[in-house]
């Protein structure tokens, strides 16, 4: 017995499918526009076009990109410009993101506490808004050092 429901309900779902398949064909042809009868071109003969003058186009004026020599020897020194990030004494390492203490580095956290710049290395729950201005506060020194500059 089930199986013979089984069967009906798969060929009720196909005719389903076979119904919405054609009605989505007889839509698309309804509303996609028949194209027009395009209009006979007529022949038209080179005697019969006004002729205009074509106007002169006047040049367009040049900017001048030349750079007085005055200038230019004051802009072709270029600023060096500093990195910014901390770079690991013992391994090389240079990390450039440590705005954020939580995902700051093991080894900058380390080296803060090392540097006698802060007490001990904090975990996420210990973090207060005063011990967040004391980590800015001490990360900004230990930037100054010249161990850990880049």
């Amino acid at each position: 017995m089930t199986e013979v429901l089984f069967v009906l309900t798969v060929i009720y779902v196909a005719y389903v499918l076979y119904v919405v398949n054609t009605n989505k064909k007889a839509i698309v042809k309804s509303i996609t526009p028949v194209p027009a009868a395009e209009p006979e071109k007529q022949a038209v003969s080179v005697e019969q076009l006004p002729i205009e003058p074509v106007p002169k186009k006047k040049p367009a004026k040049t900017l001048n990109t030349e750079i007085p020599k005055s200038v230019k020897s004051t802009t072709t020194k270029q600023p060096t410009a500093t990195k910014k990030g901390l770079k690991d004494p013992k391994t090389g390492d240079i990390a450039t993101t440590y705005s954020n203490y939580i995902f700051t580095k093991r080894w900058i956290k380390e080296a803060l506490v090392s540097e006698g710049l802060l007490e001990k290395v904090y975990k996420n729950h210990e973090l207060t808004a005063e011990v967040e201005a004391s980590i800015k506060v001490a990360i900004a020194k230990l930037e100054t050092m010249a161990q850990y500059q880049v």
